[in-house]
């Protein structure tokens, strides 16, 4: 697949951090998911997350939404400890927007209606919500769909529909969990233009992780990669697949961008 992001987009990211782990670890019983991870997130940046299965990509998602708590560290939003936040207070106060990889949406609603129900809990008036709710309908491109069931939406206008539900809200952060995962290459390629085009119109941050190596990469500003509950390496798309630790870890000898 070509390259979606040729180039990666400077001229408006500031170098300050909206998201930032120090010395985070993590466990279940005796099993160790993160041990003293450190890394942050730059404000309007594409960050991506690499791993083998059970790594704890999404245990780091957890953890920015407050779902878990870090055995220790410093999780910081803002430049502000959040290990104490609850998970409302955390995304409404910080403005955080989660697609899960699997659901996120009611299925036996149709889109327009789905987009309703969320509108009417995050945003109070009334005339406001509908204004986002037809602004969102136009910009993802579902005019002609807003009054099928989820349930029978194709892969990728679900996945629409559930960004939509996220953005509703207006977030400055946005997390995607494993949002290539079943879909398609044209589907794939529209999603990517999307996350892309989220960046440059509405300056938001936006994490994603994946096993799509290559659909990931293709959109990302910088990404890490995760192996046995460490953070091997860290760089632009480019930096990483030549990077020698990544290429142990994870990529192998032969991975290659396009």
């Amino acid at each position: 697949m070509a390259i979606i992001k040729s180039f990666r987009i400077k001229s408006f990211k500031k170098k300050s951090s909206i998201i930032e782990f120090e010395n985070i670890s993590l466990s279940y019983g005796n099993r160790l998911i993160l041990d003293n991870i450190n890394f942050q997130i730059n404000e309007s940046e594409i960050f991506g997350m690499l791993g083998p299965n059970g790594v704890g990509k999404s245990t780091i998602f957890n953890l920015i939404t407050g779902l878990i708590t870090p055995k220790n560290g410093k999780i910081k939003i803002n430049g502000e400890v959040v290990n104490d936040y609850p998970i409302y207070l955390r995304t409404k106060k910080f403005k955080i927007g989660y697609v899960p990889q699997y659901g996120g949406y009611f299925s036996e609603l149709s889109l327009l209606d789905n987009l309703k129900a969320i509108g009417e809990i995050v945003i109070s008036n009334k005339n406001l919500m509908l204004n986002r709710v037809n602004y969102l309908i136009s910009k993802f491109e579902l005019e002609n769909i807003k009054e099928i069931k989820a349930k029978f939406l194709s892969g990728g206008q679900k996945k629409k529909l559930v960004i939509a539900l996220a953005l509703l809200s207006e977030p400055k952060v946005l997390l995607l969990d494993e949002c290539f995962a079943a879909l398609d290459i044209l589907t794939i390629k529209m999603l990517q233009e999307v996350i892309v085009n989220l960046q440059q119109e509405n300056k938001i941050t936006i994490c994603i992780c994946d096993h799509q190596a290559r659909d990931l990469l293709a959109c990302v500003d910088s990404a890490m990669i995760l192996s046995n509950c460490k953070i091997v390496a860290h760089g632009s798309p480019s930096n990483l697949i030549n990077d020698t630790n990544a290429q142990n870890a994870y990529f192998g000898n032969s991975f290659r961008i396009s």
